[in-house]
């Protein structure tokens, strides 16, 4: 699978020159954390996130170079920072040492590259021009979906009924003499008789564990005297 299978091809994009108050309302309404910036031919100029707005706050909160930082060259990043946290535009804010990918790059390369560069999202370019965004949760839908169709496509229920019954007869805690379940399209109705409100629950969280089970259900009495070791 490839970066071109999984992009969000249409991203949300912004200006250079956009002021950050549209921009930290954009982001607060379509909930996205990150937009890229582009100039009017669609080439990549940077990414403004939440952390560059962030940024603007915990400025309030630094302190003064010394006089001997500012000798060594301390004032030239104070300066960098001061443009950052009083900037106005998304062009002052905006992080430009990206990490990039094409089309081409497989889930694994770009799995690897966030996981690395500690990043939620990295942009697909072609020949500098942005084309699509791959997130995170981008990621998580192309794992997740070949697990998601694999269960569904070995949901049947006398699979369900054998791997439920293999289960109960490893635990010491239930018997399959006294109660025994019955499954219905991914189903599971339990049935016989059931001694403490704790051993339902072990037994729905048994069940639950069983791939392709969508929901369990007890049809159940209380166990009788004999089986509780009451005389």
């Amino acid at each position: 699978m490839r970066a071109r299978d999984i992009m969000t091809t249409d991203p949300v994009s912004v200006a250079a020159e956009t002021p950050l108050e549209a921009v930290a309302a954009l982001m607060a309404e379509r909930a996205v954390s990150g937009l890229p910036v582009v100039d009017g031919t669609g080439r990549l100029l940077g990414i403004v996130t939440d952390g560059d707005l962030m940024r603007r706050l915990a400025a309030k909160e630094d302190k003064p170079a010394s006089f001997l930082a500012t000798l060594l060259g301390a004032n030239a990043d104070q300066a960098a920072r001061y443009a950052k946290t009083h900037g106005r535009r998304v062009g002052d804010v905006m992080t430009t040492d990206l990490a990039t990918v094409g089309e081409d790059a497989t889930v694994e390369e770009v799995a690897h590259l966030l996981e690395s560069r500690r990043i939620r999202r990295v942009p697909v370019l072609r020949d500098g021009v942005l084309v699509g965004i791959v997130s995170r949760a981008d990621l998580l839908r192309a794992v997740m979906a070949p697990i998601a169709a694999g269960a569904a496509d070995d949901a049947s229920d006398p699979r369900i009924r054998r791997a439920i019954y293999a289960a109960m007869r490893e635990e010491p805690w239930i018997s399959t003499r006294y109660i025994f379940p019955m499954v219905k399209d991914g189903v599971v109705s339990f049935h016989g008789f059931l001694g403490s409100e704790t051993a339902r629950t072990a037994l729905r969280v048994l069940a639950e564990r069983v791939p392709g089970v969508k929901e369990v259900r007890f049809d159940t009495v209380a166990a009788p005297a004999f089986m509780l070791g009451v005389p």
